[in-house]
């Protein structure tokens, strides 16, 4: 297999779908499928017509089981290190993308593919899905950004109980703990990730550009910082088209039609 094919790409009506492909290896992570994902994302950033993006993987069993483990036990420490600040810059792009990604989690979700999945803005996962890091019965940690993510997204207590145990969750209960905010029949989840965004990308893409950096941002801040950084960026969306198209709508009680500026 070519490295082009280990990350498939597709576009369809503004939103492209990236498919993690090794599913020999149950589509776990190496430097070149890193690499691929790295140039798509550019590509997707780069791409006016593109509006949000989808990730999700190859097969009906693993989203991404991981870090490739036979390339980490075979690997010196310093391209061990080399491969996780790949890692780090690629899921660090994907959060500053400017534009919407949601994961599809088919199958597994584990260690780095699960930190992969976390530095999505969504994420929509199938019943059978099974999600975590089990990184520490291998002696590692979760060295992609998982230490970081997961207590933010389930809390302090919740991620030390995952990470130092090595639990995985189902879907059931990764919805449960707001790990993912939907889940849907296998068949029907592709399909879901698209409505969702569909429904995002109707919104003015500005103030959803915004609102993000707001949540992402605001995050690292204190209260006040956040509530300011909010109220700054508020008054930065007030400058477009589409914020007085969309008052003015409301107030006329007529139906918008954003222009995207």
């Amino acid at each position: 297999m070519g490295d082009q094919d280990m990350v498939l790409f597709r576009e369809e009506n503004g939103i492209a779908l990236l498919t993690l492909n090794r599913p020999e290896a149950l589509n776990a992570l190496n430097m070149a499928m890193l690499e691929r994902l790295f140039g798509l994302l550019d590509q997707v950033r780069a791409t006016d017509s593109i509006k949000a993006a989808i990730i999700t993987g190859s097969g009906t069993t693993a989203f991404s089981a991981g870090a490739d483990v036979r390339f980490l036990n075979q690997a010196t420490p310093l391209e061990v290190r080399e491969f996780a600040r790949l890692a780090v810059q690629l899921n660090r792009k994907i959060e500053t993308l400017g534009k919407i990604v949601v994961a599809a989690i088919n199958g597994y979700a584990i260690g780095g593919g699960q930190e992969l999945a976390e530095s999505c803005m969504l994420r929509i996962a199938v019943p059978g899905a099974k999600m975590g890091h089990p990184e520490v019965c291998l002696g590692a940690i979760g060295g992609f950004g998982g230490t970081t993510r997961l207590p933010r997204l389930v809390g302090k207590g919740r991620a030390a109980e995952m990470l130092l145990r090595g639990r995985l969750v189902s879907g059931s209960e990764a919805l449960q703990i707001g790990l993912v905010q939907s889940v849907v029949a296998p068949e029907n989840l592709l399909a879901e990730a698209k409505a969702t965004l569909c429904e995002i990308v109707a919104h003015p893409p500005i103030a959803v550009r915004l609102t993000w950096e707001a949540i992402h941002r605001g995050l690292d801040m204190t209260l006040e910082e956040s509530t300011l950084l909010g109220a700054d960026l508020f008054g930065l969306v007030a400058t477009t088209e589409d914020f007085r198209i969309g008052t003015k709508a409301f107030l006329e009680k007529t139906t918008p039609a954003y222009t995207g500026k």
